[in-house]
Parts: C-alpha cells; sequence; structure tokens
C-alpha cells in the first residue's frame, strides 16, 4: 500500500500540471492507477499500455527510429515545457534568465539527486555526459608518470581527453582491449584488476558499453580499485533512467551521464556527479571564483545557458517517474528479448551483444556475416526506413539497435522482416 500511495502521488502531481498526449490528465491519473499494482514483468508485454504511451510521443510515423542510444526524443509535455520557458525568457531575458528561472536550479537538483539516489551537493547540471566526464578529466590533480587505466571500447570522447592529457602532462594510459559479447563479470574484473600498478591513479569505466550494450560490473570494479586506493571514473551516459540503480550504489568517485537519452529529456542537458569529499580536489572545466571549493555548484559556471532546456529536465523526471524505473527497465529489455529471439536462428545472424537481463538491457549490436555493418545500415534505412548505426571500432563491427518506451512490436516485427530478407540476400538463398 505505501509503494501504491507514494505512486499515485507521483501520478496525481504529474495530472495536475501536463497531459499525455491526446488524453485528458484525469484519463492519465485513472490509467496509472490501473496500472500500479501491476508487476513491472507483467507489464512490459502488455502492448496496450506502451501504446498508449507512444501516444506521448511526436516520433515520425514513416522512419522507424532504432537509434535511441544516439539522442532520445523527449515527449511532448518535455517538448511543450521547452516551449513555454522559451516564451518565457524572451519575454524579458535578463529578468527572467537570472531573476526568475535561475533560482528554480536548486529544486531541480534535488528532483535529479533524489532519482540519482545522491545527495543534493553531490550533483551538478550541464549539458551532456562529454562535458561531465572531461570537468573530472581535465580538473584531476594528476602528474607525469600517473597511470590511467581504460579501455579501447570506451567512448571516443573520452578517449580523446585522457590523450590529450597524456600529451599535456605526461600521464601514462594504460590500455584494456575487449572481445564482446563477454557474459561473465569475472573478466571484467579480473582484467581491470591485473591493469593495477603503484602508480595507478584512476580507473575509467564505461557502465554500459555504448557499441553493444554491455553493462560492466562498475561496483566490483570499484571495490578493488578502492582497496588500492585508486579512484573511479564512471561513465554512465547510457545508463541513467535506462534500467533501475543509484549512483552511489555502484561506489564510483566520479560519474556523468547525458539525460538526452535514456531519460528523454531536452537533447543538451546532463550531470556530473562527484563524491562530497572528492569535489574539492578537482579543478572546475571553465573559471570559477572558487576553484578549490567543496561546492558542486562550482561545476555550473556556464556563463549565458540554456535555462529552457535545464528547466525541462523536471518534466522528464516526472513522466520518468511516472512509467517507473522498474517497469521501464523491463519493457526495454522485452523489446531488445523480442527480437532478437526472432532472428536468432538465422544462420548468419550473430550478436555482439550479450543476451541475457544481467550484461545488457536495451542496447543489441548484431552482424550479418558476409556483409559489412555499413551495407547492412544501409539497407535498413533504404528499403525499410529503419533508422539503426553501423559500427566499426575496436572489435565491434555490427549494426547497433536501440528500442525506446514508445517502440512496439510491431514496430520490431518491421525490423525482424528486414533482417530476414537481408539475411537471405546475403547467404543467396
Amino acid at each position: 500500500m505505501t509503494n501504491r500511495r507514494n505512486f499515485m502521488k507521483t501520478a496525481g502531481t504529474i495530472a495536475g500540471t501536463i497531459a499525455l498526449g491526446s488524453f485528458t490528465s484525469n484519463s492519465f491519473a485513472k490509467q496509472m492507477e490501473k496500472y500500479s499494482m501491476i508487476p513491472p514483468s507483467e507489464t512490459a508485454s502488455d502492448e496496450d499500455f506502451w501504446s498508449w504511451i507512444k501516444e506521448s510521443y511526436t516520433t515520425s510515423p514513416q522512419l522507424l527510429n532504432l537509434n535511441n542510444g544516439g539522442v532520445a526524443p523527449s515527449p511532448r509535455v518535455v517538448q511543450d515545457a521547452v516551449d513555454r520557458y522559451n516564451k518565457l525568457v524572451n519575454e524579458a531575458p535578463s529578468y527572467y534568465m537570472w531573476r526568475i528561472l535561475d533560482a528554480g536550479r536548486e529544486p531541480l537538483r534535488a528532483k535529479l539527486a533524489d532519482i540519482a539516489g545522491c545527495s543534493p551537493d553531490e550533483l551538478a547540471i550541464n549539458r551532456n555526459a562529454t562535458e561531465a566526464l572531461n570537468t573530472v578529466i581535465f580538473g584531476l590533480n594528476l602528474k607525469a608518470g600517473d597511470e590511467v587505466i581504460l579501455c579501447k571500447q570506451d567512448y571516443p570522447n573520452m578517449i580523446n581527453a585522457w590523450k590529450q592529457r597524456e600529451k599535456r602532462d605526461g600521464i601514462k594510459l594504460v590500455w584494456l582491449n575487449f572481445e564482446m559479447p563477454i557474459e561473465n563479470d569475472k573478466d571484467f574484473v579480473k582484467a581491470y584488476s591485473e591493469a593495477i600498478t603503484e602508480k595507478t591513479k584512476i580507473i575509467h569505466v564505461t557502465h554500459i558499453i555504448n557499441w553493444t550494450g554491455q553493462i560492466l560490473p562498475v561496483k566490483q570494479i570499484a571495490k578493488i580499485a578502492h582497496e588500492k586506493g585508486i579512484e573511479i571514473l564512471c561513465d554512465g551516459a547510457h545508463s541513467f533512467g535506462h534500467f533501475e540503480f543509484k549512483v552511489p550504489d555502484l561506489d564510483c568517485d566520479y560519474f556523468g551521464t547525458s539525460l538526452h537519452k535514456w531519460l528523454s529529456a531536452p537533447i543538451g542537458s546532463g550531470f556530473l556527479y562527484i563524491k562530497k569529499d572528492k569535489i574539492k580536489n578537482v579543478w572546475p572545466l571553465l573559471s570559477n571564483d572558487k576553484p578549490e571549493s567543496d561546492d558542486i555548484r562550482k561545476f555550473e559556471s556556464l556563463g549565458t545557458r540554456s535555462f529552457p532546456i535545464e528547466h525541462a529536465i523536471g518534466v522528464a523526471v516526472d513522466f520518468y517517474n511516472a512509467i517507473g524505473a522498474k517497469r521501464k527497465e523491463a519493457r526495454l529489455f522485452y523489446l531488445k528479448e523480442y527480437w532478437t529471439k526472432k532472428v536468432a536462428h538465422l544462420p548468419n545472424v550473430k550478436f555482439n551483444s550479450p543476451l541475457n537481463n544481467k550484461q545488457s538491457c536495451a542496447i543489441c549490436n548484431f552482424r550479418i556475416e558476409g556483409m559489412k555493418p555499413e551495407d547492412v545500415d544501409g539497407k535498413l534505412f533504404e528499403k525499410y526506413k529503419i533508422h539503426t548505426v553501423g559500427i566499426n571500432w575496436e572489435n565491434v563491427h555490427g549494426v547497433r539497435v536501440t528500442p525506446n518506451v514508445y517502440t512496439s512490436t510491431k514496430d520490431l516485427d518491421r525490423l525482424v522482416k528486414a533482417i530476414e530478407e537481408i539475411s537471405a540476400s546475403a547467404s543467396g538463398k
């Protein structure tokens, strides 16, 4: 009953302020009440429920977008919030930006901290994971000879940031290189552990490898690192809002994410988490009058920013809470499982991603033997108007498929049919 009351409190709050799609606020509350007591595992395959959620989006009826891992669309209510705040700001920009909306950052910080599971004083609002993680990469006090462990499957922007520090400061980058999929967490823990030396200062770990959707055991790696006095920087660009977890549970020292991916917040929004006792040790990426303070807000000295985008994050959080973290996770995994099972029997279709729900969720990378990833991606778009992304990067060669909560099983049947036909063509049948 407590969970139900909490759920209805959330639903009621949203119902009083927004309307989803063509539904009235009352119908929204009633719909969420109807499903509030149904286990997420049962809701995952309920197409009636998810078709109702789909109505909350403005996605193209012609183009099937299965590249939500790049940038996900915002639901209509988030788009409307951006428009509403933008119109307000343009009535008198300096007044509404600095005297009205600037004061709203603290409630928003608390709202984000609530779903992140951390203190508001450990969370800085910024524009994306690259900005968040670069703040730490360039802000740490590292010197020549200090070692950083990372892998070749990490995101290019982070790799390039570390390479820049290597050139500038003479630090040493220690590279790991994985062949995926990997279905045993111990393999990752062993690799990172064996790379540690007495000169290792920090380990850069990507929570979900963007190329394949592989989930890494961040907490286990952090345990090994902390036992030796080594810090952990976690790239959570693809994990936050994707499946259920709390940032402090990872036991990382630093965490950065983009909110325009799996939280479906406005494009150009993200946050940086730093453990409270670590904040004073990190220099801001942009200038601040108190760069050595322990105030997380020193990382928000961005100058003029998009207040409409920032404030609409709060509406995205409401939408996320209304669906429910566990319900969303169950649906996303169900969608991945739905289409992969239907093509797994094809002899020339192989997967570069784990198919279980411990090492993966929505993202899956597949290949058709005998074809280049870019050719498969091209055929999916040209003939079937399915938008995916072909990937050729450090041991990963395939096509990445990333559905979202607005994706239906009918949409995925379209993908399955396309893969079957392309597969048959490639094998000469």
